[in-house]
């Protein structure tokens, strides 16, 4: 499986979209390549931010902050995000990481 980095903005898409069927199915195919090689959990939280599963999304984020992903400097600017700015949690992971929210 080719081009893990390419599943994650089409399945944010296919989030976006409504076709939650074949975000769920890459969200699948990225934790299996993710048993490889690295896949960034900021990234699996993106799409399921796109799906409107917050939770889901924040738990991943929480993952990312563990893990220190890169990625993380995105947090306050990555519009793949947007759907998650005003949750508590959020907010909670940004004053963690020590960014104003």
């Amino acid at each position: 499986m080719q081009g893990g980095f390419f599943r994650v903005p089409l399945a944010h898409v296919y989030a976006i979209s409504g076709d939650k069927g074949e975000a769920h199915k890459l969200i699948g195919e990225l934790q299996k390549l993710s048993k490889q090689r690295y896949v960034s959990p900021f990234c699996i939280a993106t799409i399921y931010a796109g799906l409107g599963e917050e939770d889901q999304a924040l738990d991943w984020l929480e993952i990312a902050c563990e893990q220190r992903s890169g990625w993380l400097i995105w947090l306050k600017a990555d519009p793949y995000c947007d759907p998650l700015r005003f949750h508590p949690r959020f907010e909670q992971l940004l004053r963690r990481m020590r960014m104003q929210p």
